[in-house]
């Protein structure tokens, strides 16, 4: 879909998924490191747990699909080097401290008088002019100060962070619409635009109801462990629930899905010999989750729970689906290597590494198109691995590279 387009990538883990993503959908993406290589090379895990700046797993997943060029923008020869480039570029996506591409003269007002159509991405904590700019973040800190954190957790516990970083995520894939609605704009105008995103910002939206609930009912929703926040007041509503062999998502609902639900979840429960009076009697059209007491709870979630737990998650899917019982396996990462259906729809592919001598399987697109292919198809790069092949795309001879090299300017 982007074939056509060039994107120069200068982010670190707060912007890697903004250009993975422009990849995948075709762009060229040229990864540029410092020489040496990105200190991002040193998040583990590795390759066979030996650390080694050209074995990070975290590394491969994040800049697959992107060629990769060494260069230090900050020594003149660097900056010459990198306008040279900026002259065949649609893109920049950056994810320095805000105004150091300003103090070396790298800023976005100087690159729109290079080029008038470039697009620039400064994906930042807290924004490039707000008042936090110049606060220093991690995933924790940015998550807390989203609000996230405060929904995190068990109701009489503290906080729990989220284990994989999430601000970054959220933030590179804003980052990646934001360039997309420029592109569109500078399709129409020939004009291109400065996009910035807050990091916050993006994590605060990744609170879904947590916020409309505020403005509209002046309620904070607050941690509520494996339990549903915001119903009732009385009494905690499971969602997470132990199986066999794991875990399994399921709500206690009322309306007209819920009755549905639940009506054929204790059927299925007799069946199993595993119903009581209590359910079999319960009048489900007119369940009201928001009035349910605490011991009515009991009595539905204690003999539900003991069902659950007497089968895997694999039979509870396959029994739920034709009775319409509302059931979601919570799936490992091994699960999901599994996955028939992730299977079917090619999901996974192996991606040859022969640096390593190995393949290694990667998910393979976010998106399936009728048209192009918008797949993970060769692995990241090595430090510099293409440095002689994009240099001389900008008409540098391998004389000019062997006195960039020398200088330290590649």
């Amino acid at each position: 879909m982007l074939n056509h387009c060039r994107v120069l990538d200068l982010t670190d883990d707060k912007g890697f998924l903004c250009g993975k993503t422009l990849a995948d959908l075709g762009a060229d993406v040229i990864k540029i490191e410092r020489p040496g290589g990105d200190p991002s090379r040193k998040i583990g895990g590795f390759w066979k747990d030996v650390p080694d700046p050209e074995k990070s797993l975290y590394w491969f997943a994040y800049n697959s699909n992107k060629r990769g060029i060494t260069l230090n923008i900050e020594s003149e020869e660097g900056r010459e080097v990198f306008i040279k480039l900026v002259r065949t570029a649609d893109f920049v996506i950056e994810s320095f401290p805000p105004g150091y591409m300003d103090e070396l003269g790298l800023g976005y007002s100087k690159l729109s008088e290079i080029n008038k159509g470039i697009i620039m991405a400064s994906i930042t904590p807290f924004g490039t002019e707000e008042p936090y700019r110049d606060y220093k973040d991690s995933d924790i800190v940015v998550m807390g100060m989203s609000g996230t954190l405060y929904q995190t957790g068990e109701s009489d516990g503290p906080p729990v962070h989220i284990s994989m970083p999430q601000a970054c995520l959220h933030a590179g894939l804003d980052a990646a619409v934001g360039v997309m609605m420029a592109y569109h704009y500078r399709e129409m105008t020939g004009e291109g635009q400065h996009v910035d995103v807050s990091m916050q910002q993006s994590a605060a939206w990744f609170q879904a109801n947590a916020v409309p609930t505020w403005e509209l009912n002046r309620k904070n929703l607050k941690r509520s462990g494996a339990f549903r926040a915001g119903m009732s007041r009385q009494v905690g509503q499971r969602q997470v629930w132990p199986c066999k062999d794991g875990y399994l998502f399921f709500n206690v609902i009322g309306g007209r899905t819920g009755a549905k639900s639940l009506s054929a979840l204790v059927e299925w429960m007799e069946a199993d010999g595993g119903a009581t009076d209590f359910l079999r009697n319960m009048d489900w059209d007119n369940f009201d989750m928001f009035t349910v007491t605490k011991e009515e709870m009991d009595r539905i979630s204690g003999p539900v729970g003991e069902f659950f737990l007497r089968h895997t998650s694999k039979e509870l899917l396959a029994g739920a689906v034709p009775r319409g019982v509302s059931i979601g396996p919570l799936s490992s990462m091994g699960d999901l290597l599994n996955d028939e259906c992730l299977k079917e729809r090619g999901f996974w592919k192996e991606i040859e590494h022969p640096e390593l001598g190995a393949s290694i399987t990667y998910p393979t697109e976010f998106v399936k198109s009728s048209e192009v292919d918008c797949s993970t198809r060769f692995r990241a790069p090595l430090i510099g691995e293409h440095n002689e092949e994009i240099y001389n795309e900008i008409g540098l001879s391998g004389q000019d590279l062997i006195k960039l090299k020398q200088s330290g300017t590649i």
